[in-house]
């Protein structure tokens, strides 16, 4: 069955749930809800990435990670918990706290490819994602030829450079990065041609919740956007996704709980 990652941020800004987790009591708790419904994994973000997002320096980005972290591996020891970072110095501290999963939206590439040199030290899974410029610049009209090829041919090169620095096959995780420099049409060319990815034989995970692309399908603000993700979250996993990160865990494992029963049935 496909694995459900939940986010929880801890930010001020993100595009949908900013200010809400800044406190770690808070921040625990809704990790609590988030595996009570049904979460296989805990996704942390100390940094926002939405569209023209602000960076944040890497000793602030720490202070709002750690301690979550910890707290979550204290109460919940027995669910992975990966930690939503680019910079090497975050992912080592969030490691040594416990996480055993880095979620790099630069897939590897920030600071001359330092992170996998972490990565490889410490033995972890690194999700390595796609993504077309920066976030602070990432939406400024994005172009591709073939957004999926262009995907394949960027995971191709960054699956070479992760194994030349030691990081082992089966510790990859691979992420087209809906949202990430790409374009309405982008994204729904992604989603219905996922299984193009397989080709990689690396599992894939697919972050389709609150997207603004379902926002302009749909013509709906962020808190209206669950449907939308349902829809995409069962189609990813049709086409092949393995992993699902979203926000609204509850609903999405009890739809894919549904599909994957009619899917399975003789």
């Amino acid at each position: 069955m496909v694995k459900i990652v939940g986010i929880l941020n801890v930010t001020p800004d993100s595009f949908s749930d900013g200010g809400k987790f800044l406190n770690t009591n808070d921040a625990l708790k809704h990790a609590q809800k988030l595996i009570m419904d049904g979460a296989d994994i805990i996704d942390v973000g100390g940094e926002s990435s939405r569209p023209g997002c602000l960076v944040v320096p890497e000793d602030e980005e720490i202070k709002r990670v750690v301690p979550v972290i910890k707290e979550i591996k204290k109460k919940f020891p027995e669910i992975p918990v990966s930690v939503d970072t680019y910079k090497p110095k975050v992912a080592l501290n969030a490691i040594d706290s416990g996480a055993e999963i880095v979620n790099d939206i630069y897939g590897l590439r920030w600071s001359g490819g330092s992170m996998a040199d972490v990565i490889a030290e410490k033995k972890v899974t690194v999700i390595i994602m796609h993504m077309k410029g920066t976030p602070q610049d990432m939406q400024k009209n994005p172009q591709y030829k073939d957004v999926v090829s262009e995907i394949y041919k960027f995971f191709k090169e960054r699956l070479k450079f992760a194994k030349s620095k030691g990081i082992k096959e089966n510790k990859i995780i691979l992420d087209p990065g809906i949202g990430f420099g790409k374009t309405l049409q982008h994204n729904l060319e992604i989603l219905n041609k996922l299984n193009k990815l397989n080709k990689l034989k690396l599992p894939i995970m697919v972050g389709p919740s609150r997207k603004s692309f379902i926002g302009a399908l749909l013509n709906t603000d962020v808190s209206q956007r669950l449907e939308g993700t349902i829809a995409a979250s069962i189609i990813s996993v049709l086409n092949g996704a393995d992993y699902l990160r979203v926000h609204d865990v509850l609903s999405i494992k009890r739809a894919i709980t549904v599909f994957e029963a009619i899917k399975d049935a003789d």
